[in-house]
């Protein structure tokens, strides 16, 4: 059984890890909002694809926040798989 203890000092070697990939991909997900801005722009219509790898981003992000403020134990991406995003992608259909 895991101790908080060790559950605290795991923390800082999964903060480390998850925090250099979700950094990584936060800085890929500043390119594809621009590039999807100006999809949008030009096609008038969202990328259906874009907004969901934007959506995954930003739910992984939540999780890895949440774990290293310790509201929870489940650990980030990559220690755990991707699973469920927050809320799914809207695409904006007509209201």
């Amino acid at each position: 059984m895991k101790t908080e203890r060790k559950e605290a000092l795991m923390r800082i070697v999964v903060g480390i890890i998850s925090g250099i990939i979700i950094s990584l991909w936060g800085a890929v997900v500043k390119f594809v909002v621009v590039i999807h801005w100006f999809y949008a722009v030009f096609t008038a219509k969202r990328n259906k694809t874009l907004g969901d790898f934007c959506n995954k981003w930003d739910t992984q992000m939540y999780r890895y926040l949440r774990y290293m403020t310790f509201a929870t134990n489940m650990r980030p991406f990559p220690f755990n798989g991707l699973g469920q995003d927050i809320e799914p992608y809207d695409s904006l259909k007509e209201r």
